[in-house]
């Protein structure tokens, strides 16, 4: 069973990692036009989640791009089903381009 969630419920939502990791809030999302899928969310990065995913900028916030097939749950919050370590380590996490 799945559950509709509008996009202005979604743009400032906190997303944590699968063992309770802040990593940032949701900033915007991608649509795949074909199917009107999402496809990714925007992430804009706490400081300390930027730093230590390597995204770290001198005078701004970092946004990912951060695929939906890692989203586990999304309630309050959105629960992602990797840990830190994990994302870290991933190469398909990449900077958003505006």
């Amino acid at each position: 069973m799945f559950h509709l969630v509008s996009f202005n419920k979604l743009v400032g939502m906190q997303v944590i990692s699968s063992k309770a990791r802040i990593l940032g809030e949701v900033s915007g999302l991608e649509i795949n036009t074909e199917s009107w899928l999402v496809t990714y969310l925007h992430i804009k990065l706490d400081t300390e989640a930027s730093v230590e995913l390597g995204f770290k900028k001198r005078f701004r916030s970092s946004k990912i791009c951060l695929p939906i097939s890692l989203v586990k749950a999304v309630g309050e919050l959105i629960t992602l089903d990797a840990s830190f370590e994990d994302l870290r380590d991933a190469f398909d996490i990449v900077e958003c381009k505006d």
